[in-house]
């Protein structure tokens, strides 16, 4: 790894990134990393020594509005289904900001699910306790409360919306 960061620091750290990001690519054959599989096709990864892993793609579903499309495969001949974003299109809509961790104006989500109920408006005057939102995830509700005395700068949810785990809710002033 060291000669490979003397020689090419560029080419390593994208490496590493990449490696950081999505485990250790290495073990799928080469016409897989860079292509993918067809359906019905077949491969086998060595994960560990002795530790294999036999993937069968089984189908690719449609690309949704936000980007995303459902792979179905088996793994080790178990069934598996997955949703992971199609590079190959652009999503209809536009991706969810995220909460700026540090940031104390920023109050993410916690947790996927939808919102259920806001209770503020932009340009309003909280306390800290005073309820914001309500988040519901498997038939549980959650409230998310202000945390200190600001106004409400801006809303990125209504009622219904669907978020993800760390999804911007609200930006304090």
């Amino acid at each position: 790894d060291l000669n490979g960061y003397l020689m090419y620091p560029k080419v390593f750290l994208d490496y590493m990134g990449r490696h950081k990001a999505y485990g250790p690519v290495r073990a799928l054959p080469t016409r897989t990393f860079f292509y993918g599989m067809i359906p019905g096709e077949e491969i086998t990864a060595e994960i560990d020594p002795g530790k294999q892993l036999e993937i069968r793609l089984q189908a690719v579903g449609e690309t949704t509005d936000d980007g995303e499309v459902r792979v179905f495969f088996e793994l080790n001949g178990q069934p598996r289904v997955i949703r992971v974003p199609n590079r190959a299109i652009k999503a209809k809509t536009a991706a969810k900001p995220k909460a700026v961790e540090g940031n104390a104006g920023h109050i993410g989500a916690p947790m996927p699910g939808s919102i259920a109920s806001v209770t503020v408006v932009v340009g309003q005057k909280v306390n800290a306790g005073d309820l914001l939102l309500t988040i519901e995830a498997m038939k549980m509700e959650t409230g998310i409360h202000a945390d200190r005395s600001a106004v409400v700068k801006a809303l990125y949810v209504q009622p219904g919306s669907q978020i993800d785990a760390k999804d911007l809710l609200v930006e304090l002033e």
